[in-house]
């Protein structure tokens, strides 16, 4: 059998697909390993390894560059909590969620894709969900899947590093997670991906300034090479504070035990939906002519994009959720806010 240079990125990507996710050390281990292996079934290849950077740089470019037509990338990201550089290939599709299908059915990546809404929408940029708010996002499924399923998906999503689980039993996301979803997050939560200002890659871990609306959000790990040069925010100039504990917290450390989680969801608003209200309005004037102009001013309700708990949009004096609103009968006023 012919022995070929390019077989170091073939024995590479095998070694990177079986551990999902690696460090840089350990990438450049797997990448001595490779380049001996094919030296030893072929030793007149004339393949040297080389421990720099700029070296490193061109072998994970020359693997993309075969990857491109697949889809595919070998990525890497900054660890949040350590700061090692981790690697891993990722879809460059914008179907990121998609490729779990492998190993988990449609209704399980609903789920999954359920807890990333709660871990991004959390309250206070905790950036994590409890582990009984978790479960509670099956009945938001709609589907016969059961609380006791919904623990073992948590539990495999743990074990193959898609979510990380704390002492506190609270969810998050993962490296990997953050990794191969990034597309996928920046493009359904975009005001909730909140970037370093050092590093500029997502911060789901870590502090922010203690200055009201200032916007600096940064890692520890890149805390503490700026605190190392300089003690002032980079945005607002407040002088920071020698450990970055003692800044506003981000992640599951902006959440105390003691505080309510209440479900958080997504309303969006679209200019349809205002043209309907517009119109709405119109046939309930020439219905009913004698209805008091003020009461209609009142009755409008402008729509906005924003995150809202759900239980703030609970109704009633049973305490109840409120049933939705139908459009399609302007003549139902009991479903209208006065």
């Amino acid at each position: 059998m012919t022995i070929h240079s390019s077989d170091v990125q073939r024995l590479f990507l095998q070694a990177v697909f079986s551990r999902g996710i690696l460090s840089f050390k350990h990438a450049q281990v797997l990448w001595e390993k490779c380049i001996d292996a094919v030296k030893a079934a072929d030793p007149s290849r004339g393949i040297q390894f080389d421990d720099s950077r700029q070296a490193w740089d061109k072998f994970v470019s020359n693997i993309n560059t075969a990857l491109n037509p697949l889809d595919l990338e070998f990525r890497h990201l900054a660890d949040e909590q350590t700061g090692k550089e981790m690697y891993a290939v990722v879809n460059t599709k914008d179907d990121e969620i998609a490729q779990m299908a492998t190993d988990y059915t449609p209704l399980e990546i609903a789920y999954f894709k359920a807890v990333v809404e709660q871990i991004m929408l959390a309250s206070h940029e905790a950036y994590s969900v409890s582990s009984l708010a978790a479960l509670r996002e099956v009945c938001s499924l709609k589907s016969n899947m059961t609380k006791s399923q919904a623990e073992a998906v948590l539990g495999s999503l743990v074990a193959k590093g898609w979510l990380q689980r704390s002492k506190r039993a609270r969810y998050s996301l993962s490296t990997r997670a953050l990794l191969e979803l990034l597309p996928y997050l920046k493009s359904n939560y975009p005001e909730e991906c909140l970037e370093c200002t050092i590093c500029m890659e997502i911060v789901t871990r870590g502090a922010g300034c203690n200055t009201a609306n200032c916007k600096t959000r940064i890692h520890y790990h890149c805390f503490k090479k700026l605190r190392a040069r300089r003690a002032q925010c980079p945005t607002c100039g407040m002088d920071w504070p020698p450990d970055a504990k003692n800044l506003k917290p981000v992640g599951e450390a902006a959440i105390k035990a003691d505080q309510d989680e209440a479900r958080r969801t997504r309303r969006k608003s679209t200019t349809a939906s205002d043209e309907d209200e517009d119109a709405m309005r119109m046939d309930e004037d020439e219905s009913e002519p004698s209805q008091p102009k003020p009461s209609q001013r009142r009755g409008k309700k402008k729509a906005v994009t924003t995150d809202v708990d759900e239980d703030e949009e609970q109704t009633g004096e049973d305490g109840g959720e409120a049933p939705p609103t139908s459009q399609a009968n302007p003549r139902r006023r009991s479903t209208r806010t006065r």
